[in-house]
């Protein structure tokens, strides 16, 4: 267990893309106006609670399937590569229609630590120090607590326009990471 600032770093900028709390301020607020009050705080310890059993069990959850982290990662790529896709191009590759409504399901579970997220960090596994991972979830989940908490200020401040090229400029990072993380995991070299 060594903490790596480097590590720390580029856990954080993966994790931030892929929840995509800012991304998700509009859907946030039509939860909200749909179903009254959200709680950041329940929102948040949830969605920690989740990223911190498969952050914990997911190899063993794994083992269970026979699937080693290597092969979930490729898997992962995969999907964070069409998160990426859907930011970009506006399109719609994964429905996010849960039962139910509120701060646990959907701002919780699936918006916050949704399937994505969830393969991110059983893919960071496969490439950095648990502690590092640990580290850079809980800043972000400082920074979801904070956008829950302040969304309507965020919204008024960024407007349509920030947002929407927030979305895209997040959509393109998630694309190369995707990308990275399917050579890293296969032993494909590319040509310098």
């Amino acid at each position: 267990m060594q903490l790596s600032i480097i590590e720390i770093v580029a856990c954080f900028m993966v994790l931030f893309a892929i929840i995509d709390i800012p991304g998700s301020i509009p859907i946030i607020l039509n939860i909200k106006s749909k179903t009254g009050n959200i709680h950041p705080l329940r929102a948040t310890l949830v969605s920690l609670g989740i990223f911190l059993a498969f952050l914990v069990f997911g190899e063993k959850l794994l083992g269970i399937f026979g699937i080693d982290v290597g092969s979930f990662a490729i898997a992962g790529s995969f999907i964070i590569f069409l998160l990426g896709m859907e930011m970009v191009l506006g399109a719609e590759f994964f429905k996010h229609d849960s039962p139910g409504g509120g701060t646990i399901v959907p701002i919780a579970f699936p918006l916050i630590a949704g399937a994505g997220s969830i393969t991110t960090i059983l893919s960071l596994r496969a490439e950095y120090a648990t502690i590092n991972i640990l580290v850079a979830l809980l800043l972000n989940m400082v920074i979801v607590f904070l956008v829950l908490r302040l969304t309507s200020r965020i919204e008024r401040l960024l407007g349509p326009t920030g947002l929407h090229i927030l979305k895209k400029f997040f959509g393109i990072i998630l694309i190369a990471i995707a990308i990275r993380l399917f050579i890293n995991n296969t032993g494909i070299t590319l040509p310098q």
